[in-house]
């Protein structure tokens, strides 16, 4: 799903800068001309303004693929630590819930014991790029 979004936002910041670059050629007087060396279909087109729309198209794909970079690096981190779980005998990690924003990790979920709940803060912790780990994991209470 995250390689889906990424491919799309990826798409539509490259067709915003197409377009871009088309508003700038055509403006620029590009690439059809009458037969005196005239543009055709540019006449009365301010080419500043083309070129400031052309820019603003440019910032805002930049903006989206800076987005879709988040969201990938997000979706990698969380990828990586619910490997390590699987791989550890001592936790099960489908019943443990992971969320990445910006480095910071939350556990949240129900695990069967305290020394469960603190293997998998630990693995957490120990993965390349985790900033910081939110438990909110719950222990059943024992008498």
């Amino acid at each position: 799903m995250v390689r889906a979004l990424f491919k799309f936002i990826v798409l539509v910041a490259v067709i915003f800068a197409v377009g871009a670059l088309m508003l700038g050629w055509w403006s620029g007087g590009g690439w059809i001309r009458d037969r005196g060396g005239r543009p055709i279909g540019t006449t009365g087109i301010d080419t500043s303004k083309a070129r400031e729309v052309g820019a603003e198209v440019g910032q805002k794909a930049a903006a989206a693929a800076s987005q879709a970079g988040a969201a990938i690096e997000a979706g990698s981190l969380t990828a990586k630590i619910k490997a390590k779980m699987a791989l550890d005998d001592r936790v099960h990690s489908t019943a443990i819930n992971v969320d990445t924003k910006d480095g910071v990790v939350t556990l949240s979920g129900k695990v069967s014991s305290e020394m469960e709940r603190q293997r998998a803060v630990l693995l957490a912790r120990e993965t390349d790029g985790v900033k910081s780990v939110v438990d909110n994991l719950k222990v059943p209470v024992t008498r």
